[in-house]
């Protein structure tokens, strides 16, 4: 029989896997099994989860970073791994659905972030297994004095990674091993082999998620989704993200851009009132019933249609884009 060879929380770190797979010497007879949190935060998730996808004999627990996800609560990192991974993501998505929560057999138990103890591992709720939010929540109302691996008195060890360690993994007891030891942020990729209950780590390359943030920080700015903001939420974002320290100078240029967009935007207002007035009155009621802007045509041919009034009815820039090419005007997209 094989080794049970485990994986602390990897986060996209992959050359750093390939390392300490190979310092464990993994055989394709050993059982590798990941304690969630492939993606977010690293360099190439998806060459983590290809691997993962790709070796039999490999089981991968379900994460907070992968219910992320697969629940679409996106924050910074998730929307820099679905940049990341492209045109794959919608996959990887649908494969993460998949996952289990816990894995258990007569020599260990593996969760990604924690269990209740005396609680069979089928009985727990999922949201303590991952480490959601809530999940944490429920956790510190129900040890509020400490950990809940500081109340695990089972004979089976019990594995998990989502709670950063340092730079050394937590060992209590030879039945309590906590794995994550920060790979993404410098530190160490960990792992454990069982039965002999042996530890090996491999240092981090680098502090990959600083890195990330940096790199990723215009991309992901340019990929959300500008049209449909208000115009008080663009005025609020393009405030934020430009008053941020971690913003550079390319990152203030583009969005000096955008705030010129829709300033621009905006100021077509007047236009497209007279627009509006001027197709009003070269049409029948009945032909403008089924005009596209037929709304603010009616409202234009009543006298009731002013910058103001058209403010109301275009609360976002793609509906100013999309009123205007129903008058034969054409506006700018946002800046590239």
């Amino acid at each position: 029989m094989g080794r049970i060879v485990i994986v602390g929380d990897i986060h996209g770190c992959f050359e750093e896997l390939l390392e300490l797979l190979e310092k464990v010497a993994l055989r394709p007879d050993d059982l590798l099994i990941s304690v969630g949190d492939l993606v977010d935060r690293g360099p190439d998730p998806g060459a983590v989860v290809e691997y993962f996808r790709g070796r039999p004999n490999s089981v991968v627990l379900m994460g907070n970073h992968e219910r992320k996800h697969v629940r679409g609560v996106f924050s910074y990192a998730q929307e820099i791994t679905c940049l990341q991974v492209g045109d794959r993501y919608a996959e990887m998505v649908d494969w993460m659905r998949t996952l289990p929560y816990y894995f258990e057999n007569e020599r260990v138990r593996v969760v990604h972030a924690a269990m209740v103890p005396g609680v069979p591992l089928a009985s727990q709720r999922e949201e303590v297994l991952c480490g959601s939010t809530r999940g944490d929540r429920e956790l510190a109302a129900l040890f509020p004095d400490g950990h809940w691996h500081d109340h695990y008195t089972d004979a089976v060890p019990v594995v998990f990674g989502h709670h950063v360690t340092g730079r050394e993994p937590l060992i209590r007891d030879g039945r309590v091993f906590g794995l994550d030891t920060g790979a993404c942020h410098g530190w160490n990729l960990t792992a454990l082999c069982v039965p002999g209950f042996t530890v090996h780590a491999v240092p981090a390359r680098a502090d990959h998620w600083a890195a990330a943030k940096r790199r990723w920080q215009l991309p992901v700015l340019k990929s959300r989704p500008w049209l449909d903001h208000t115009w008080p939420e663009l005025d609020q974002a393009v405030e934020r993200f430009a008053a941020s320290p971690s913003s550079d100078a390319a990152v203030r240029r583009w969005l000096e851009a955008l705030d010129g967009w829709a300033a621009d935007l905006r100021s077509r207002f007047p236009a497209l009132v007279a627009a509006a007035r001027r197709v009003a009155g070269e049409f029948t009621a009945d032909e403008l019933r089924l005009h596209p802007a037929a709304p603010v045509l009616f409202q234009a041919r009543g006298g009731r249609l002013d910058p103001v009034a058209l403010a109301r009815r275009c609360p976002t820039p793609r509906r100013t884009i999309d009123l205007a090419a129903a008058l034969g005007l054409s506006l700018p997209g946002p800046p590239a």
